[in-house]
C-alpha cells in the first residue's frame, strides 16, 4: 500500500490542524520533529509552527513506517534516508529475506486494512469539511 497523498487546501496549516489530518497528538509532532531532521516546519513571527503540504506528506509517510509497518525510529530514519517513497510500498528487508522466491507476501488482516482505509478516509472527509 503507497502512503495517501494529501491535497492541500492551503500554503500553511497550524499544529492542530495537522494534527487533525495525521489523526496524532500535537507532542506527537513535536517529537518527530526532534528526530527527523527532515522534519523542520518553519516558524512564524508569532513562533507557531506553520507546516506546508510537503510536511504533511512526510508526517503521513513517517506515521505509517512508525505504525503500520513496524518500525522503531531509528529504523524510520533511515526508510527516509534511502527515500521512503519509494520504499514504502514494499515490505521490510527482513520479511523479503525470509520470504521463499516467486512466494506472494501476504495481505495485511482485513482488520487492519480496514482501520488503513478508514483513516484514509477520515482525512478526506477533514478536507472536504474545510470547502
Amino acid at each position: 500500500m503507497t502512503v495517501m497523498q494529501f491535497v492541500a487546501k492551503k500554503l500553511y496549516y497550524r499544529i492542530g490542524d495537522v494534527c487533525r489530518i495525521i489523526r496524532v497528538e500535537p507532542h506527537v509532532l513535536r517529537y518527530w520533529e526532534t528526530e527527523f531532521p527532515s522534519l523542520a516546519p518553519p516558524k512564524n513571527k508569532a513562533g507557531q509552527r506553520t507546516y506546508r503540504p510537503k510536511d504533511i506528506e512526510l508526517l503521513l509517510t513517517i506515521k505509517k513506517l512508525l505504525y503500520e509497518e513496524g518500525f522503531t525510529i531509528a529504523g524510520a530514519r533511515k526508510q527516509l534516508a534511502r527515500g521512503a517513497r519509494a520504499v514504502a510500498s514494499e515490505p521490510p528487508a527482513k520479511e523479503v529475506a525470509a520470504g521463499k522466491p516467486g512466494k506472494k507476501t501476504p495481505r495485511p488482516a482485513p482488520a487492519q486494512r480496514l482501520n488503513q482505509v478508514r483513516e484514509e478516509l477520515e482525512n478526506i472527509l477533514t478536507l472536504l469539511e474545510r470547502e
